[in-house]
């Protein structure tokens, strides 16, 4: 019966390598990898073929020569991290491979630069155009790990850096586990004449603050706003829902499940007789709403933190209510918010999701109220190196109810 071939990771390199995986090596027949990693093992017996393109060629090799003894095949990190290891499977199935996983170079990376990494991005450029999922990427987190080739190198991902709204912090890893490791780090003033040694990795951590403020207005532009991980009612959809709100410039309005504050805080505007109470539940998320607030110097706001919907009860009776977050306890938030509204007052709720939608419109229908749908679907324009393209949003539900008259 034919042995399965055996893929083995070789973490950062042959020191990473267990009394396990060594004996592998030194029993195998055939050991496949790229030249580097079989560089590693000269003296051993064993039938060498390098990885080289087309890969094609090299998986009908392994296929044909399974039969000769143990097949082993090295590989870089581990090899179902963007690896050779889902290309093995796909092609001998399941059954005939053996994965032996390693250190990633993500993680190694993250280790040099004692960075807690569980809540990174990583994006791959190797042998591939997917800058698309670096701008995502850097739009949605705040680590990112790219690994590079000689065309997507360092440059390329500098170019998207000095684009983005944020201001980032950015290393470059060289020859990671080699004696020749290197890691420097690119701002403002690296040499443009620099050439980095392959194999290389970029790490890419995002500003703790947004980029500089400029005057609140309507439709203030999201990285204005101190705000997590994207969590904040998009601009266009802001806008949108002020408008669903109808305020008056005395009204008082309740913004529940407030997040970074930006819907009652650019409501401010139309209420300098007025004032705002934003509800969360979220410490972090309340310290982003006091900073937003200091930013844009807005005094008419009070910020409770409270799991919704405790912390209404002592709350002045509103005129509006924005319902940006409640989670499972909106029907409840809905029904005391309703009870205590002014007549001939508005609440307005934003969800993208359709248990969300059904909820909201039956408790506000049942209590009496008008109730109107508007479904918002954007895209917004994101830089690339040679241009832009257009990303769409999460399509989002504002649903406005009206308390008829007593």
């Amino acid at each position: 019966m034919t042995e399965p071939v055996h893929v083995i990771g070789m973490g950062l390199g042959p020191t990473d390598l267990t009394a396990f995986h060594l004996a592998l090596i030194d029993r195998a027949s055939v050991l496949v990898g790229g030249k580097r990693h079989l560089s590693y093992f000269e003296d051993t017996t064993a039938v060498k073929k390098e990885i080289s393109s087309p890969v094609s060629e090299v998986l009908d090799f392994i296929e044909a020569r399974m039969a000769d003894g143990l097949l082993v095949v090295l590989a870089s990190g581990d090899p179902l991290f963007f690896g050779i290891g889902k290309t093995l499977i796909a092609r001998l199935g399941p059954d005939k491979v053996i994965i032996h996983p390693n250190v990633t170079t993500m993680a190694a990376a993250f280790a040099r630069l004692k960075l807690p990494w569980q809540d990174a991005a990583w994006v791959s450029l190797h042998g591939r155009d997917n800058m698309s999922a670096l701008a995502t990427a850097m739009n949605d987190r705040d680590l990112v790990c790219v690994l590079t080739d000689p065309e997507n190198d360092p440059w390329i991902i500098k170019k998207q850096v000095d684009t983005h709204d944020y201001a980032w912090r950015m290393w470059v890893l060289e020859n990671l586990g080699a004696s020749e490791e290197k890691i420097s780090s690119m701002d403002e003033h690296a040499d443009p004449d620099q050439v980095f040694a392959q194999p290389n990795v970029v790490v890419l951590q995002k500003g703790e603050r947004a980029a500089p403020s400029g005057p609140l207005r309507l439709g203030t532009p999201d990285n204005r706003f101190v705000h997590e991980k994207g969590l904040i009612t998009k601009a266009p959809v802001r806008v949108l829902s002020l408008a669903a709100l109808e305020l008056a410039s005395d009204n008082i309005l309740w913004d529940l499940g407030a997040g970074s504050g930006s819907v009652g805080i650019e409501a401010s505007l139309f209420l300098p007789d007025g004032f705002v109470y934003a509800v969360e539940k979220n410490q972090r998320r309340v310290e982003q709403i006091k900073a937003n607030a200091e930013r844009f110097n807005v005094k008419n706001i009070s910020v409770i933190l409270a799991e919704l919907p405790d912390g209404l009860a002592n709350l002045p009776a509103p005129d509006r209510v924005f319902i940006g977050g409640s989670g499972k306890n909106l029907g409840r938030v809905l029904d005391m918010a309703a009870t205590v509204l002014k007549p001939l007052g508005r609440i307005v709720v934003n969800t993208v999701l359709l248990e969300t939608l059904h909820l909201a419109v039956s408790v506000l229908e049942a209590k009496g109220f008008g109730v109107s749908l508007t479904q918002a679907q954007v895209s917004t324009s994101r830089n690339m190196p040679w241009g832009r393209r257009m990303e769409a949003l999460n399509p989002v539900w504002i649903i406005a109810g009206e308390k008829r008259k007593d």
